[in-house]
């Protein structure tokens, strides 16, 4: 079957609907919406013959039988039941709305995916089209998707590195549109890496991937896009939970975690006043399992990512520099990595890589123990991609090439075989190790560590392009103005005045 006019016409279709108003992101939850509908018609009927669950009179010929402002509000009202069901397809449709006002081109968007085969079409066609449209949305700022939206090429290595193996479980506690899950999947069924029997090949549809993500939209697009690439079934209960969670310790544990928690220092919760309107206050977790109590909502994460662990598990997670450096709970959560898992490697990562603007960030890889008072750590290795690189998000992506030197040095077939590009003599050398014992001796046992000498600084010759100069000093302004938006509403908390009205407040009791 042909699939490039398949692609054209989703393709095509979401630019007429942009000129109306419709964003990406909205046209991506109908197609999801209609897409998942047409393919229970399609289960449903010879020669698979499922019960997919779906209440009489809301299945997807009562959509193709309408027109107009009949199809209009039959379709609010199927979201609307579609979304009691249970199982996945509940999640699908929780919270579910029409986006789409003008029933004409609803019809239009109903018909194009009618005149599509979707079961037929093979898992990668589905699977790309999708994330073709996830990437589109996360480049829409205005939408904040990007927050969800790991770069896929920085995801591809962190699985080469880490190497999962068949009948294994993975696990994300934070997992956004399904990304980790997705690259994870294409490494085991690579026949170059796995060459899996039926019961791998089952365990690998129903039982490898867990997950939450407490964001009802977000989460509806990590299930289409884990079911399109063929992960879980139509009807049964969901990988993906909508539960937070830090609220409580895990109630399984996992062979390996990959994650990337989402950006910003502190957690919160949103609760209704005694006069009716919403406020936001800090959340911080108490939990028993944890090594510190703070309201860094990153060091709550890498504390419950460690608790995820089997004794023989393993994590990659992608982390702001705050986590490297920050005192208090911080050092607490550092010291105790170092002591009570195999902290072995970090990859420091240069800045315009994310949807989210600002964000310094790296990778840290450690490998769960059983307790014992011994260190598990001897030495960290770091891997330096930040100093005197430049990427945008436009005219130099990050690529999966990028990262090809930091996998090698990694050497995933035996990472207890690795070789130092860093000496005296060869200063510029991007991989180098530190012993436990002299990350323990720095002030707080900071992480944050460079040792190359930044060109930019030294050498004019070697500016970065114009373009991309200009990019990296819109990042350094806004974490800088993240920054002090921070300290403005701690000084702000202190003394009982509001940062945002700019008026003093009184506190209940």
């Amino acid at each position: 079957m042909k699939t490039a006019p398949i692609v054209s016409r989703v393709w095509s279709f979401c630019t007429t609907l942009r000129d109306d108003g419709v964003g990406y992101g909205d046209y991506l939850e109908q197609l999801t919406y209609l897409i998942f509908l047409k393919m229970a018609d399609e289960y449903a009927r010879p020669p698979y013959g499922r019960d997919v669950g779906i209440p009489e009179g809301y299945g997807w010929t009562s959509l193709t039988a309408r027109r107009g402002a009949e199809l209009e509000a039959h379709y609010v009202a199927l979201l609307r039941r579609l979304g009691e069901q249970r199982g996945m397809l509940g999640q699908i449709f929780t919270k579910a709305q029409n986006k789409i006002t003008d029933p004409a081109k609803l019809f239009r968007l109903i018909d194009m995916v009618d005149g599509t085969d979707w079961v037929v079409l093979g898992a990668d066609v589905k699977g790309d089209i999708y994330e073709g449209l996830l990437e589109r949305n996360a480049e829409d700022t205005k939408s904040g998707a990007g927050q969800y939206f790991t770069p896929r090429a920085l995801i591809r290595a962190m699985v080469s590195c880490v190497r999962p193996e068949a009948g294994r479980t993975i696990a994300d506690p934070a997992c956004g549109t399904g990304g980790f899950f997705l690259a994870a999947h294409e490494f085991l069924t690579d026949p170059h890496n796995y060459a899996l029997d039926r019961d791998q090949k089952a365990f690998l549809k129903h039982a490898t991937f867990r997950g939450n993500e407490i964001v009802a939209g977000t989460r509806r697009l990590c299930l289409m896009n884990m079911f399109l690439h063929g992960i879980g079934e139509m009807t049964g209960e969901t990988a993906v939970s909508p539960a937070d969670a830090l609220i409580s310790p895990p109630p399984e544990t996992f062979d390996y975690v990959l994650a990337n928690p989402p950006f910003g220092k502190k957690s919160s919760m949103s609760f209704t006043n005694a006069e009716g309107e919403q406020e936001t206050d800090d959340l911080t977790y108490n939990r028993q399992d944890f090594w510190a109590t703070t309201s860094n909502k990153q060091l709550n994460f890498v504390q419950h990512i460690r608790t995820m662990l089997k004794t023989t598990g393993r994590a990659a997670v992608v982390v702001p520099d705050n986590v490297l450096f920050e005192g208090g709970a911080g050092e607490t959560v550092r010291r105790k990595l170092l002591h009570t898992t195999d902290l072995h490697t970090i990859l420091r990562l240069p800045t315009g890589i994310f949807y989210a603007q600002g964000v310094k960030a790296n990778v840290i890889f450690f490998d769960n123990r059983s307790a014992s008072p011994d260190p598990q750590t001897s030495k960290v290795w770091y891997y330096d991609y930040r100093t005197n690189v430049h990427h945008t998000l436009k005219q130099k992506p990050l690529t999966y090439s990028h990262l090809e030197d930091f996998i090698a040095c990694y050497n995933p077939s035996n990472r207890h075989i690795r070789q130092e590009t860093w000496s005296e003599e060869t200063p510029d050398g991007r991989w180098r190790a530190y012993l436990r014992e002299e990350l323990l001796q720095r002030d707080k046992a900071s992480l944050d560590l460079f040792w190359m000498k930044d060109a930019s600084m030294t050498d004019l010759d070697n500016l970065p392009e114009p373009d991309v100069l200009a990019a990296e000093i819109v990042e350094n302004l806004h974490s800088a103005l993240t920054s002090f938006q921070a300290i403005d509403e701690n000084l702000g908390t202190a003394v009982g005045h509001d940062p945002v009205s700019n008026s003093g407040f009184t506190r209940p009791g």
